[in-house]
This record gives structure tokens, sequence and C-alpha cells, in this order.
């Protein structure tokens, strides 16, 4: 059990305040301003060699490559497959995937709400998003990832729910929306949470071969730092800063951390510097702006989000 029996009995015995505050929180779309149009931007597919220090970086190709907003791309367990959000029309957003061999592109969600942060669930039967309800309310959802059978709810009283990432079957870290956003844990089963940290960033990732979390944590506007959560003991400890004014980074399997500044990808190795290497700069390639990232299970692709 990867989560500690301390964390249960605390999750039960959480305080009402607390509970109650998550449930009352405003809710913000996460992704845009209210009344405005994302800019545009397309995934990027970077092959990877980690054989190899500093790891070597391929050209970028665009595999999306279409005017409008193609965004949060999640890889499929398989490495097969890339799921993302893409707005096409009216404002409003669905789950596409794009096959690696076959360079096609498929619709996965045809809704009148929006679904945003595809991820595919432990399981392997149902991806999860974000799903912005008729009212605005941000919950996370799952659907079947065979194509047949209606969406359900996972957690059904938290909300508003920013981010997500799966850390079993049955437990969730979670960005919560709030002043500040928190990270805070859930049981599927019971969904009890307990709020872990506040003033946290987006990217919540679990740290191969480590039973742990990482995730960015927002001391201050200027200072943010890349901290991890023990999830036996719910210790919290530093790994690293970012670079200045990134949030977003992935994890390789052999524990580099690589994160984007302005058109250039950095690795860091906490392991053996503090120091974050220039690996690449994609400006040359028409690349204006780098944000979010995903990375397939064997460390051989990245994707990135270019504007």
């Amino acid at each position: 059990m990867p989560i500690s029996s301390h964390f249960i009995r605390k999750s039960i015995n959480r305080s009402s305040a607390f509970y109650w505050l998550a449930l009352m929180l405003p809710l913000l779309p996460y992704t845009v301003t209210l009344g405005q149009t994302p800019p545009d931007a397309d995934i990027f597919l970077v092959d990877l060699s980690l054989k190899s220090q500093p790891v070597q970086v391929g050209k970028p190709v665009n595999s999306t490559q279409r005017k409008g907003y193609d965004n949060q791309p999640s890889f499929t367990p398989d490495g097969t497959g890339l799921l993302y959000t893409s707005m096409r029309e009216d404002g409003q957003t669905d789950i596409y995937k794009y096959d690696l061999q076959q360079k096609t592109t498929t619709q996965l969600t045809q809704t009148p709400e929006s679904e945003y942060s595809p991820t595919v669930t432990p399981d392997q039967a149902y991806f999860s998003v974000i799903r912005v309800e008729k009212d605005k309310t941000q919950r996370l959802w799952k659907f079947p990832i065979a194509g047949t059978g209606e969406p359900t709810l996972v957690l059904e009283k938290v909300k508003p729910v920013g981010y997500h990432c799966w850390l079993t079957a049955d437990w969730l870290a979670l960005f919560i929306l709030g002043t500040p956003n928190s990270l805070q844990l859930a049981h599927v089963k019971t969904g009890d949470t307990t709020r872990i940290e506040g003033s946290i960033g987006r990217c919540l990732l679990k740290i191969p071969g480590k039973n742990a979390l990482s995730f960015v944590h927002k001391r201050t506007p200027t200072d943010w730092e890349i901290k991890q959560l023990d999830l036996q003991t719910l210790q919290i400890t530093s790994i690293g800063r970012t670079l200045t004014g990134s949030e977003d980074f992935v994890w390789t399997p052999d524990g580099t951390l690589l994160m984007c500044q302005g058109t250039a990808l950095y690795q860091l190795n906490p392991s053996r510097s503090p120091d974050w290497t220039q690996l690449a700069d994609f400006s040359s390639v028409g690349i204006k702006q780098l944000t979010r990232m995903a990375i397939d299970p064997e460390g051989k692709k990245l994707a990135l989000v270019g504007q």
C-alpha cells in the first residue's frame, strides 16, 4: 500500500473547515481568463536518447500543425498514442488522440462540456479528465478508453479541480483551485481529501523509482522550487529550484528532470548537480514559447507544447 495508514486516518479525521473551504472555493477557469481565447499552440514530438549525458535531443516534429489550441499532452502507457486537449470551435474543448505510428488523429470526446488534462487511468480502461460542467463546476470525470459507454464522476464532492495525477488506482494527487491553489491527496473510494501544501504549480508527477510525488512550490512570485512529497511519511523535501518563470517539467525513467524556458530545453539530475544544463534551443524551427511537456514511459519521446 503506497499511501500510509497514517494518511488514511488523517483523511477521515480531517478538519471540517478545510473540507468545506475546498468545496466553496471560487470556480475559476484554470487554463485561460474567462472570456479570453487561448493562444494558438501546437504539440511537437522530439526523439530522446538517454544513453549519453547530457540527454541527446532530436529535431521537433509538429504533430498537430493547425491553427488553434492544442495542449496538455499525455502519452498512453504503451507509448503509441498521445492524448491531448483541443479547442476547435465556440471556445469548447474536447479530447483527441494522436497515433504515433499511423500519424493519425482521432476524436475521443464530443460533448457540450469542455474536457481538459486527459490521463489514462491505472487500470487502462478509462482516461480521466477535468470537466467544466454546464454550471462551470470543475470536477474529475473518466471516459471509457474503448469509446463506448457513458462518462462517470471520479470524485463527486471534490471541486474545483484544476489538475490531477494518479498515484494508485485508489489515490490521486490534486491541484485544487483557491486562494492560494493547493495540493491535496484524495482517496477515490471514500472521496476524502487532505490538504498537503499551498501555493503550488500545476505540474504533479510521480518520481520514477520512488514512492513519492513531485510538485512546484511557489513560495513567492519569483521563488519557485521543485519539491518531493514522500507518500509513506507525507514529509516534504526540496529537489531543486525551477528555471525562472517555468513550472512544467517531466522525469526521465533514470531520474533526470527536463524543463523548458522560452524556446530552450534543459536538464537537471538532482543526484549529480544542482544546476540546469541546456540541451537544445528550438527557436530556429519557429517555436516562440515552450510550455507544457509529457514523456513516454520508456523515455524515448518527448511532447512539447509550442506557441
